[in-house]
């Protein structure tokens, strides 16, 4: 007498994947029953207002619109060229890679740590070095520039 090719796991098998077809064809036709067929366009249509953000109403055409200028519009990343450096500060270097190139300077009035560079020194200095120095707005926040050993 043969055995039968079917077995157990392959039952199970077979009726889980019925029971996902089931469960497919039940959310099918619960989504075409809750369709809201025949929308009109303008119910479907969406607009940006002046912020940026989608809305359902129409911009108001009386509304005065901003004018930007074109050199106004700064492209990439911020324009630092035009940064001025405020007035000169006091401080000591807390910490010195000499192998980086680069440090952190703590303000005697603020108390702040400012960033520095190798590049913004005018003769090398170590932790501990009491340093006059300016800040200007890089990249990734203030940096000091014109750093000089006292």
């Amino acid at each position: 007498m043969a055995k039968s090719q079917e077995t157990f796991s392959k039952k199970e098998k077979e009726k889980k994947r019925l029971q996902k077809r089931k469960e497919k064809e039940e959310r099918k036709a619960e989504r075409k029953a809750n369709a809201k067929e025949g929308k009109t366009l303008d119910e479907m249509m969406a607009y940006v207002d002046e912020n940026g953000n989608i809305t359902s109403t129409p911009p108001d055409p009386n509304k005065r619109r901003t004018v930007i200028k074109e050199e106004d519009i700064v492209l990439g990343s911020r324009n630092v060229e035009g940064a001025r450096p405020l007035n000169v500060r006091k401080g000591r270097v807390t910490f010195f890679n000499t192998s980086k190139g680069y440090g952190f300077i703590k303000d005697e009035q603020s108390q702040e740590s400012v960033f520095v560079h190798m590049n913004a020194l005018s003769a090398p200095i170590q932790e501990n070095d009491k340093v006059t120095f300016e800040t200007q707005m890089g990249v990734k926040g203030l940096s000091a520039v014109n750093v000089k050993k006292v």
